[in-house]
């Protein structure tokens, strides 16, 4: 699909996104007006802390939400094609054909009374005419590409005789064997120690060389994204609060919220520093202040945060920061006329 002007659209666009839960004590808007756009081959990270909208935002793509949430306003367009009016059939094919998604803890994602061959052959079956024999070879060439050794002896195994690092490449295997354009990646290496942390990500930064492949990782920690993100986007209370470059968020951070987010990452460099924890609570979803979600625990708010929204202001051409300091300080670049 082509724009009126003749231009590809982007691989993704997510448009003023809105998605809400209803809850006994009210509606809890987990997602509030989130945009951006993921090109082919590229890869975008969403960080922010527990509750910032960020998982969600994934699972909405995805529309893998609870029975109790539903997107309320928006466009979520793969290749120019609202996605949000597709039927329950197309959202099946889209799954796993064009956008799979693997997530943080594979123990619980993988079924433990089935094999890992009859796990990964049945994707395979689901989105392909593929016989069991075809579907098979196909399983452990995937899982050679992700490097488990020996993988027809592995297909026989059960998701608790691996290791931990072993069930997440048997993941990213199953989410990546039909060659998808899009990997969601939801707190990939949490459940993981260090070592193994950064086998997965070279391994995902190395298929997706190989498979062309667009990836959104979503995380809490900015350093698991730094060396693998084209971009960043900085999510608090559901909202983006700034977005650039990994030069622009850790050089440049014009939010004082993801000022926050650096002074609490540990220095290599100095280990005597101290680390300088984000103050106060996360915020209420269900209360939401009428100006800056991170106002109450910024300090440097002003009046106006209290009760204004800051605009998206652009830095520089690829920095754009939601935070009125900069309106005060001057350090935004003003619309020509």
């Amino acid at each position: 699909m082509e724009n009126t002007n003749g231009k590809k659209p982007p691989l993704l666009e997510v448009r003023n996104l809105h998605t809400a839960f209803k809850t006994d004590k009210g509606e809890v808007r987990a997602v509030n007006g989130v945009s951006y756009v993921l090109e082919e081959g590229h890869s975008l990270g969403i960080v922010g802390e527990s509750g910032s909208g960020k998982s969600v935002s994934a699972y909405s793509i995805m529309q893998i939400l609870d029975s109790n949430g539903h997107i309320t306003e928006g466009q979520i367009l793969f290749k120019g094609e609202d996605i949000t009016h597709y039927s329950q059939k197309q959202m099946q094919e889209f799954r796993g054909k064009h956008c799979a998604m693997i997530f943080q803890d594979p123990m619980t994602s993988l079924n433990p009374v089935y094999t890992v061959g009859n796990q990964i052959t049945e994707a395979i079956r689901i989105h392909s005419d593929k016989s069991k024999e075809e579907a098979k070879a196909n399983a452990i060439k995937m899982l050679e590409m992700v490097g488990i050794n020996d993988a027809e002896r592995r297909m026989k195994q059960y998701p608790h005789e691996l290791s931990g690092g072993m069930r997440q490449r048997v993941m990213i295997a199953m989410a990546l064997v039909m060659e998808p354009s899009i990997l969601i990646a939801d707190e990939p290496t949490t459940a993981l120690d260090v070592t193994i942390q950064a086998q997965i990500l070279e391994l995902m930064l190395d298929l997706q060389k190989k498979l062309n492949m667009a990836i959104i990782i979503v995380t809490h920690d900015l350093g698991v994204i730094a060396q693998m993100s084209d971009e960043i986007v900085v999510m608090y209370g559901g909202r983006i609060c700034e977005r650039g470059t990994a030069e622009d968020i850790f050089y440049n951070p014009c939010h004082e919220y993801t000022k926050g987010l650096l002074r609490s990452i540990p220095s290599t460099s100095n280990m005597k520093k101290k680390l300088v924890p984000i103050a106060g609570t996360p915020i209420n979803l269900l209360n939401m202040p009428k100006g800056c979600a991170f106002c109450s625990r910024c300090d440097s708010a002003m009046k106006i945060c209290l009760t204004q929204v800051p605009d998206e202001l652009r830095i520089d051409k690829t920095h754009l920061a939601s935070c009125w300091m900069n309106v005060k300080n001057g350090t935004y670049m003003k619309e020509e006329a």
